[in-house]
């Protein structure tokens, strides 16, 4: 009973990625006291089955199971759970007892002998024949009379044996519980390092002769992109780049009074130079586009494109299909809101008049783009459309194109936050610029890892275009150091927002979240090599995050989060582990200083059989950050200085 992962009631797939390990659980029992076992088989997109995987029972709650499996390639996948009696372990049980006690001693003998009997019976022709010496001994050891019985107790309970027995067990009373779903996606979808910045701000530059800003374009873009790639992101997210609106434009600070040069925002979609599928002016052509996608590629960068379903008042839509939009009773259509914020320059796309015909032109428009090389989509408020379009579209590109990717940018309830994930999503934004506190992180990272993680992959920015937390408003550099190491180590997905790395900080107005002189209305001129000349730039500290990030597989899974303690409510310790394929184990150790205005000194608790360790067991770590190496053991005194270092990024490696 109880089966999981599964999705609004196995109709959705869980969450799955090729190579990484994800759990089965359930709950298994049955009548009487006999013991009983159970085991996982996966079986891959090709039909193939792969071999069980026993599970384990939990110590609470009771009757609860567990197996880690793992898909080993992409598509879609199929678990079963098996529970059968252990006529072994019962046996086992009950000798154990009897035996010693000097009760029914022949007849439990005799009772393994007859387990021995049909175990050699139903041994496959792939049994070794180290193996079958096992049973054979067993088999003398369950009808030597003449030996003691403690003796021939030891051998029928001796680990070697029931290795063999746990290899191939006796099933009696076989279930099934099954088929449920699993869809395995390309890795990227779990682990990746994004960049955002507007191709309009990138190489623009202040005329002399007029004081004007000069805007960047694709060509004047794509040489930023040797610096994305050297400071280690392999995906590079653009905001919209299509034409803008002209009617109702904003300007600067999401002011109505724009002036002749203000570009307007973005997300204002549409207007007579075309709507959804066709690339600014400003920002060159089509094949301007192409370079820029080839150039990423040549990087090992991959671009993702906004997918904004709204339109400016003037875009084609707007008159070609009036019916995508909604008609209020004094016969204008609506624009968008979110009150107080009000939207004039937008049109919301209203789904219930022409579901059909809004469903045929989104998906022209993202196979479009797919047709120009992009293969990830992030998806601007996708909780303000049906989810059962989501379901449908995502569906659609899968069965054609299952190596493409979507984000959901939605900052909305928890229900649609997971449903959108449900449906279809390949990763989700999520609450981490909000969780600030120790106890907030820890709660939250538990959360992302082990309850939501079947059917919502967290992708962790540290800021947007729309997010400035307070947070980094008020805590100078450290803080931007403190939130980049929470993220790049927390989750498998995190990213960045151009200007990040340049401390940008300031707020429109105290209270807000908003950036001063917000990039989404207005270009932003910034001198990134003055700025790493002078020292004035996060960038060494991002490519060690992620280089960090690359060296060590530990940091490339989700499900692997543990929690240790400190004694003080401002450090924050978790570790994440992951078991190579030369047996041994890589960890990452994370202690960070959440205050980013003062020195922290404290004791810090690590959970070491957590860790694969005994409670007394030493060990020697790794600052990836400093190089410094510390001996270490349960119990450890830690001092954080934030305006030298706020946190210990701490690597080991267990021996096989």
């Amino acid at each position: 009973m109880d089966v999981m992962p599964v999705v609004d009631l196995g109709r959705q797939p869980a969450k799955a990625t090729d190579g990484e390990s994800f759990p089965v659980r359930a709950t298994v029992f049955r009548e009487g006291h006999d013991s009983l076992a159970a085991e996982v088989v996966l079986t891959g997109p090709d039909g193939v089955r792969r071999a069980p995987v026993r599970m384990v029972k939990l110590a609470d709650p009771p009757d609860r199971y567990e197996a880690w499996v793992t898909p080993d390639q992409e598509g879609a996948w199929t678990f079963e759970v098996h529970a059968w009696a252990d006529p072994w372990d019962t046996w086992d049980h009950a000798a154990g007892i009897k035996v010693p006690a000097g009760l029914d001693v022949e007849l439990m003998f005799a009772e393994a002998r007859l387990l021995v009997e049909r175990q050699v019976a139903d041994l496959p022709t792939t049994a070794t024949p180290a193996e079958r010496a096992l049973l054979d001994g067993a088999l003398e050891a369950a009808t030597d009379t003449s030996r003691p019985d403690e003796a021939r107790l030891a051998q029928l309970q001796a680990d070697d044996l029931w290795s063999v027995l746990r290899a191939h067990p006796l099933r009696e009373l076989v279930t099934v519980e099954g088929p449920f779903r699993a869809y395995a996606d390309r890795s990227r979808a779990l682990f990746g390092s994004w960049y955002e910045f507007f191709p309009r701000s990138e190489g623009a530059r202040v005329d002399e002769a007029t004081g004007k800003v000069v805007t960047g374009t694709f060509r004047t873009a794509a040489e930023r992109l040797p610096a994305v790639a050297a400071m280690g992101f392999d995906i590079l997210y653009l905001p919209p780049i299509h034409p803008i609106g002209e009617v109702n434009r904003k300007g600067p600070n999401n002011t109505l009074t724009p002036g002749p040069d203000d570009p307007g925002s973005p997300w204002a979609i549409g207007s007579k130079d075309g709507g959804h599928d066709a690339v600014h002016p400003d920002l060159g052509t089509i094949e301007d586009f192409d370079a820029f996608v080839a150039r990423a590629k040549e990087l090992d960068i991959e671009v993702a494109l906004d997918l904004a379903l709204q339109a400016a008042p003037d875009h084609p839509w707007v008159t070609e299909h009036p019916e995508f939009f909604t008609t209020r009773a004094d016969g204008t259509i609506a624009y968008a809101e979110n009150p107080p914020k009000k939207y004039q320059d937008i049109y919301p796309v209203n789904f219930d008049n022409d579901p059909a015909g809004i469903c045929r032109e989104v998906l022209r428009v993202v196979k479009h783009w797919m047709s120009h090389g992009v293969r990830v989509f992030r998806v601007d408020n996708p909780h303000t459309k049906p989810l059962a379009f989501w379901e449908w579209l995502l569906k659609e590109i899968r069965r054609t194109d299952p190596d493409v990717l979507f984000l959901s940018e939605a900052f909305t309830r928890p229900a649609m936050m997971h449903g959108l994930g449900s449906v279809g999503f390949h990763q989700s934004y999520t609450y981490f610029t909000w969780r600030t506190a120790k106890w907030e992180i820890e709660s939250y990272l538990t959360e992302v890892a082990t309850e939501s993680d079947h059917m919502m992959r967290p992708n962790f920015f540290v800021n947007t275009p729309d997010i400035l937390h307070s947070y980094l408003q008020y805590g100078g550099p450290p803080a931007f150091k403190v939130r980049a190491v929470i993220a790049a180590l927390g989750s498998p997905s995190w990213g960045v927002y151009a200007g990040y790395e340049l401390y940008e900080h300031v707020a429109v107005r105290p209270g807000s979240e908003e950036y001063l002189d917000t990039e989404k209305f207005q270009v932003r001129v910034r001198d990134w090599d003055g700025a790493a000349a002078e020292g004035r730039t996060l960038a060494p500290y991002l490519t060690r995050l992620n280089q960090v990030r690359r060296d060590h597989p530990a940091l490339q899974q989700l499900r692997n989060v543990v929690i240790h303690s400190s004694d003080d409510e401002q450090v924050l310790v978790f570790s994440k582990q992951a078991r190579l394929d030369d047996g041994t184990t890589d960890t990452v150790i994370a202690v960070v200083n959440l205050d980013p205005h003062a020195t922290r000194e404290t004791t810090i608790h690590l959970d070491l059989p957590a860790l694969g360790l005994d409670w007394h067991d030493g060990l020697t770590v790794r600052d990836e950050i400093t190089g410094e190496e510390f001996h270490w053991g349960q119990h450890n005194y830690v001092r954080l200085d934030p305006h030298h270092e706020p946190a210990h990024v701490l690597t080991l490696r267990s021996n096989p």
